[in-house]
């Protein structure tokens, strides 16, 4: 199992990233799919989730900025980032989620400065 997550790096206050994950070595389609965040000395945590019907759920912290969304076809997920902030410098990890069985990415960095 492979989740390949791109498209971290530095970006300035207010600006925009868009980060991609691809999967492999998964029935993608049965799987809920998740990006989760964690910033030095923090936990990780979640960031948004789009189910396997289409759903999705975002936190609260980045509604209205943050948009995930899937691509069965494709076995992507993608989050798109505006309106950034520093305190969501982080490492942005991908996660597959079916019952109990949780797969995880390598992660990319997001840099927001000031």
């Amino acid at each position: 199992v492979q989740l390949q997550a791109s498209g971290g790096g530095l970006v300035q206050a207010g600006g925009s990233l868009n980060l991609s994950c691809a999967v492999s070595g998964i029935i993608f389609s049965m799987h809920g799919m998740g990006w989760y965040r964690q910033a030095p000395g923090q936990q990780r945590e979640l960031v948004a989730r789009a189910f396997t019907d289409g759903s999705t759920n975002h936190a609260n912290f980045v509604k209205g900025r943050f948009t995930i969304s899937r691509d069965n076809a494709k076995n992507m997920v993608y989050l798109q980032m505006s309106s950034l902030k520093p305190e969501d410098t982080a490492v942005y990890y991908c996660n597959a989620h079916l019952r109990q069985r949780d797969y995880w990415g390598q992660g990319t960095l997001v840099t927001v400065s000031s």
